[in-house]
């Protein structure tokens, strides 16, 4: 065979490829994460991403209305709550995998304030909440639906200073907003997790509520049923390896295997 025949056949076969060949694309899972859960894990996902390549997109919010949009269908991977009563739900309504469920984190509620206003207050029974907080407002999430106000008003039952306060609280979306409202200026006084507190630099703790004063505060994890990402089982193993844990601890949170 002639070098001028093999040529024409070299041509013929670099014709005949496709002009680029194709690239693998990143996994991506999607996540319903408990407002709280912010700065954690937008950590531990930029560690992610950076160890596999896999993008995660995070929709933060307060359980419940996180756990509502699940049950209308809204496509995620991954939900992780604040409190064991919104994973409850979703669970009952077979949308989780049950075999992925794991106890991930725990917490604590604190009472805060503006920093430059922060003065310490002892939390006891009995304390005179409503006293403090005068003519402001006592920022809290929704009492009825936000687990951090659910624990909050949990406590304060427990305390004996709920009666005198309720008429004070101004609830919030998410316990994330409850922060903002202490953070401007706008209420004097708020109970939200301690890793919410450490999150903005213009709240300080002012007292931190007994554990026994309200149930346990922990985060639930599961995989949605409806998950279609393949990265989803080995995204929920990262969560829970040694390799994110210092990004929660470090925010404050617990560990919990």
């Amino acid at each position: 065979m002639n070098r001028r025949l093999l040529l024409k056949l070299a041509v013929a076969f670099l014709a005949a490829l496709p002009l680029a060949m194709p690239v693998a694309a990143a996994d991506k899972v999607t996540v319903f994460a408990a407002a709280s859960l912010k700065n954690a894990l937008d950590a531990a996902n930029a560690a992610w991403q950076q160890e596999t390549g896999n993008e995660t997109a995070v929709s933060y919010a307060a359980s419940s209305a996180l756990a509502k949009q699940i049950e209308q269908g809204a496509p995620a991977d991954l939900f992780i709550s604040a409190d064991l009563a919104w994973m409850d739900y979703v669970a009952e309504k077979k949308l989780i995998r049950e075999d992925t469920r794991a106890n991930l984190l725990g917490n604590r509620i604190v009472l805060v304030a503006p920093k430059d206003k922060a003065e310490p207050v002892e939390i006891r029974e009995g304390f005179d909440l409503a006293g403090l907080v005068g003519d402001g407002r006592l920022a809290m999430g929704a009492v009825d639906s936000v687990p951090a106000g659910k624990y909050g008003k949990a406590a304060l039952e427990k305390l004996g200073a709920w009666a005198a306060v309720e008429g004070k609280v101004a609830g919030a979306e998410s316990v994330r907003a409850a922060l903002a409202l202490v953070s401007r200026g706008e209420a004097p006084y708020g109970i939200v997790y301690q890793t919410d507190a450490a999150a903005d630099p213009d709240v300080a703790i002012v007292g931190t509520f007994p554990e026994d004063s309200h149930p346990p505060i922990i985060y639930p994890v599961a995989v949605l049923s409806e998950s279609a990402s393949p990265a989803s089982a080995a995204y929920l193993d990262f969560l829970k390896s040694d390799k994110a844990g210092p990004f929660f601890t470090e925010q404050g949170f617990t560990i919990l295997k």
